[in-house]
């Protein structure tokens, strides 16, 4: 028994903490800023606006984008103006407390409390982006805190994301409740939230219908889920999250306003952040569409999506 408990301590102390895989995964941005910032700063005797102009590029180069990016340096303009930055320490902590404000301002959006069980999430977003394993990946997240969980194949339009899901469902021993390909969407969510409510599941997680909507095709069908769902639990779906892939950049901002303003997305998960991405997306994404980022995808394994945090991510740029 005592063998037991030290050994689960042991393997406790060894597993990577939230700054560290974060750091792992924006490997390639963290440099990126260092050593442009380092660059920068090194061809003028003080830190003036024109040393912030030759940031600016660094910063767009990163992924925070033209408005996010402006906005920031606006702010530093005005404390080089004063002769606030005395040197690239003082450069550097005061960008991590611009970026952390956005972050911070997005993350700080309260989340709907929920009475009772169980709690219901849509997920939403376009096919290719990692919706549905994503999916497996929250379930796993909530079955590692304890908590009971159904997955709702909801995306009947492609018989592929309901075998994903089932494969998911496998692996993180996790039930699916479906349909066959082609069914009504909204008749397999009433049937997985009866069965949840049942059972007294803790969590029902919604895969969606992956296609490129028109707005208001994406409004009449999820729409539908809503009044389904509510009519079975009050206040239901509590969270809708919409997953991006990190890789696409801005490119994915346009898509995803058009999400968020047509859906109600409440949350971001944002998958592939160690692949090819740049970790000023996360910025970026915080500032322009004002929701917060609720998981990041740092890896393919089920254990691979991380509960965001901002202090931290912002640390890992700098660290």
């Amino acid at each position: 028994m005592i063998q037991t408990l030290f050994g689960s301590l042991e393997e406790e102390q060894k597993k990577p903490s939230f700054l560290d895989r974060m750091k792992e995964a924006v490997t390639r941005t963290r440099e990126n800023l260092a050593e442009r910032i380092e660059e920068a700063v090194s061809f003028s005797k003080e830190i003036d606006r024109k040393t912030l102009d030759d940031l600016e590029s660094t910063l767009i180069g990163a992924d925070l984008g033209s408005t996010t990016t402006h906005e920031v340096l606006e702010k530093l303009r005005e404390k080089a103006d004063r002769k606030q930055i005395k040197d690239v320490d003082e450069l550097k902590r005061l960008l991590k407390e611009e970026l952390l404000s956005i972050l911070t301002a997005a993350h700080s959006r309260p989340v709907q409390k929920v009475d009772g069980t169980p709690e219901v999430i849509l997920v939403v977003g376009v096919n290719g982006t990692g919706k549905t394993t994503t999916i497996g990946k929250l379930s796993q997240v909530f079955r590692s805190q304890g908590k009971s969980v159904l997955m709702c194949a909801a995306d009947t339009f492609r018989a592929a994301a309901i075998e994903q899901l089932e494969i998911w469902g496998q692996r993180t021993g996790t039930e699916v409740i479906k349909t066959k390909a082609g069914g009504d969407p909204a008749a397999v969510l009433f049937d997985a939230l009866q069965a949840a409510t049942a059972r007294k599941t803790d969590f029902v997680i919604v895969d969606t219908a992956g296609r490129l909507h028109t707005k208001s095709n994406l409004m009449a069908e999820l729409e539908k889920m809503r009044r389904t769902a509510q009519r079975i639990i009050p206040g239901a779906p509590h969270e809708t999250l919409l997953v991006m892939d990190a890789t696409t950049g801005q490119n994915g901002l346009q898509q995803a306003r058009q999400f968020t303003e047509s859906a109600g997305v409440t949350g971001i998960v944002l998958t592939k952040l160690d692949g090819t991405a740049k970790g000023g997306v996360v910025v970026a994404i915080s500032r322009e569409l004002g929701v917060p980022v609720r998981y990041v995808g740092v890896g393919e394994k089920a254990g691979d999506l991380l509960p965001f945090d901002p202090k931290e991510f912002v640390d890992s740029l700098f660290a």
